[in-house]
C-alpha cells in the first residue's frame, strides 16, 4: 500500500520477490524504440536509467502559496492516513487550503486568528510573490549538493491550483495575478540545479485541483470524488504537462493523486519519454506503467524488485510547518539509518525541504541535510552506484543491526550504531581465505577471524565519524 504525498491512500502491487533483483539492471538505451508510442505495451519498453538506479538520494520541495501561512498542527506523527481524524488534523501544511475550510479544525483556527475568518486564501498569492523575490535558487542547489542529493523535485502545482512557472494555459477560475508565481521558479531551479551537476525533476498534481472542484475532502469518501474529471480539465492537465515537458525537460516527471480520466496519460507519457529518453516516471498516474514505485512515510521490509522510492519530509509536514522544531524533525541518525535501510532494498530516498515563503531552509532542516553531506562524503562508496546483496539486514552479535549493499566485486556492511568495543562479530557471514575488510575512510585493511558461520572483526575504538559505520569486504563473501 502506497500513499499520495497528500495523504490520500493509493492501492498498489508492489513484489518482493528477492531472485527477480535482476530486473534493476538497466539494459542498454540501443535496445529501445526509438518512438515511444501511447500505449502500455510500448511505455513497458522503457528501461529505468542507471542514473536514476545509481542515484539513491533525491530532494523534494514543497513550495507555494501555503508556505506563507506555513502551519498545521502536530499531530499523526505515524501517518495514519485513513482515520477520519486525520483530515480534520491533517499535518501536511500543503493542504493548509482544504484544513482551513472545515468547521472546527484546528487549522481553520489558526487560520481565523491569523487573518481573520473571511481572509480568501488565494490573498497569500501578492505575498508570496513578494516574498520570492528574496530567493536565490543557486544558493539552494549547492546546498541540496553538498547534502549528497543527485536529483531535485519541485512542486510545479499543488492542490490549490498555484503555479511555479508562468504558464501559457490559464487558469479558467483564479485572477489573473493570482494565478502563478511572479518569477519562474521552475525555470530558475532548474538551470541552477543543473549547473551543480544535479538532475532536476518536476512534481505535478493531476489529481486534485481545488480551482475546478474545489471540495474540501471532509470524509475518506471525498478522496475520490473531488477529483476533476470534466473534459475541460482533462485539456488543463494535459496542456500543463506538455508545457513541462517540452520547456524544462525534467529528468523526472512525478505525477500525484492519478491523472484525469478525460486527460490522456499514455499520451503524456509518451511524449515525455520521445523528449526525454533517459527520464523517469513515478507510479501515481492511475496506469498500470511505471519506472518506479512511492510509497509514503513508509519503507519496504524486504528487497524489492521494482526500483522504488519513498518520499517523506524531514518533519511530519511537506509544506513548511512553522510550528515544528527539533522534537518533530527527524534526527541525524535516523536520517543516515533511514537512507542505508532504503538503498539496501533497492530504493531511493526523495527526502523533503519545505521552505519559507522566502525561500529559507529552516535550520533545523539545514542540519539535518549538513549531517547527511557530512556523513555521505565519507562512506557514499557504500551507497552510489551500489545494489542490493542476496540479503538487506543482519546484525551483529554485539546487537548492532547492520545493512549490505554491493558493488561490483565489493561488499559493504554498514553499522547502524555506534561501535562501543574492540572487535564486532557479524552473524552468518562467511569470508573466503585472503579477503581483506577496511572501514571507509582508512587505507589500513583490518585484522579478521571465521568463527564458523560467523566472522569477527578487529576494530580500533573509538572510530572517527559518526552514526553509521560502513565496512568494505573485498574478497567473495557467502
Amino acid at each position: 500500500m502506497n500513499r499520495c504525498s497528500c495523504g490520500v491512500r493509493i492501492i498498489r502491487q508492489v513484489g518482493v520477490t528477492v531472485a527477480m533483483v535482476c530486473v534493476f539492471v538497466s539494459t542498454a538505451f540501443a535496445q529501445q524504440p526509438k518512438k515511444y508510442e501511447a500505449t502500455i505495451e510500448s511505455l513497458d519498453m522503457h528501461a529505468l536509467p542507471q542514473w536514476y538506479a545509481d542515484a539513491k538520494l533525491g530532494i523534494f520541495i514543497h513550495w507555494g502559496l501555503y508556505s506563507v501561512p506555513g502551519w498545521a498542527p502536530l499531530v499523526h506523527p505515524e501517518h495514519d492516513f485513513s482515520s477520519q481524524d486525520y483530515i480534520t488534523s491533517n499535518p501536511y501544511a500543503e493542504w493548509y487550503l482544504n484544513t482551513m475550510r472545515l468547521e472546527g479544525s484546528p487549522t481553520q483556527k489558526y487560520h481565523r486568528e491569523h487573518y481573520g475568518a473571511d481572509y480568501d486564501y488565494y490573498n497569500f498569492a501578492p505575498v508570496f510573490n513578494r516574498e520570492i523575490q528574496k530567493w536565490n535558487p543557486d544558493a539552494w542547489a549547492k546546498v541540496f549538493r553538498a547534502a549528497g542529493a543527485k536529483y531535485v523535485v519541485l512542486t510545479t502545482k499543488h492542490h490549490d491550483g498555484f503555479t511555479l512557472w508562468p504558464s501559457t494555459t490559464k487558469n479558467p477560475t483564479l485572477p489573473a495575478d493570482r494565478q502563478h508565481a511572479s518569477r519562474d521558479i521552475v525555470g530558475e531551479l532548474s538551470a541552477a540545479v543543473r549547473h551543480q551537476g544535479l538532475r532536476m525533476g518536476l512534481y505535478y498534481s493531476g489529481g486534485y485541483d481545488w480551482t475546478f472542484v474545489p471540495g474540501p475532502i471532509r470524509v475518506s469518501a471525498d478522496y475520490e470524488t473531488v477529483k476533476p474529471q470534466n473534459e475541460a480539465y482533462g485539456k488543463y492537465a494535459d496542456a500543463h504537462m506538455s508545457e513541462l515537458i517540452q520547456r524544462y525537460r525534467p529528468a523526472l516527471l512525478w505525477n500525484d493523486i492519478d491523472y484525469p480520466k478525460s486527460g490522456h496519460p499514455l499520451g503524456i507519457m509518451a511524449e515525455y519519454y520521445n523528449t526525454v529518453p533517459d527520464g523517469v516516471i513515478d507510479n501515481r498516474f492511475g496506469v498500470k506503467h511505471a519506472d518506479f514505485v512511492t510509497p509514503e512515510y513508509e519503507t519496504l521490509d524486504k528487497i524489492n524488485p521494482k526500483k522504488w522510492e519513498e518520499c517523506r519530509g524531514l518533519g511530519r509536514s511537506f509544506g513548511y510547518n512553522r510550528a515544528e522544531g527539533e522534537a518533530e524533525t527527524m534526527s541525524a541518525s535516523d536520517l543516515i539509518h533511514l537512507l542505508v535501510d532504503i538503498v539496501s532494498k533497492n530504493g531511493n530516498l526523495l527526502l523533503d525541504v519545505g521552505p519559507e515563503a522566502d525561500g529559507t531552509i529552516p535550520a533545523v532542516q539545514m542540519e539535518r541535510l549538513q549531517a547527511l553531506g557530512d556523513w555521505l562524503r565519507a562512506n557514499g562508496q557504500a551507497i552510489y552506484e551500489t545494489h542490493p546483496w542476496k540479503r538487506a539486514e543482519g546484525k551483529s552479535v554485539e546487537g548492532i543491526p547492520v545493512r549490505f549493499t554491493q558493488k561490483d566485486s565489493s561488499l559493504f556492511v554498514i553499522l547502524l550504531g555506534d561501535v562501543k568495543t574492540s572487535s564486532i562479530t557479524l552473524k552468518a557471514l562467511t569470508v573466503a581465505p585472503g579477503s581483506k575488510i577496511y572501514l571507509l575512510g582508512s587505507e589500513k585493511p583490518l585484522a579478521w577471524s571465521q568463527q564458523d558461520a560467523d566472522i569477527k572483526i578487529e576494530i580500533a575504538t573509538p572510530l572517527s565519524g559518526k552514526y553509521a559505520y560502513a565496512l568494505r569486504f573485498d574478497g567473495p563473501v557467502s
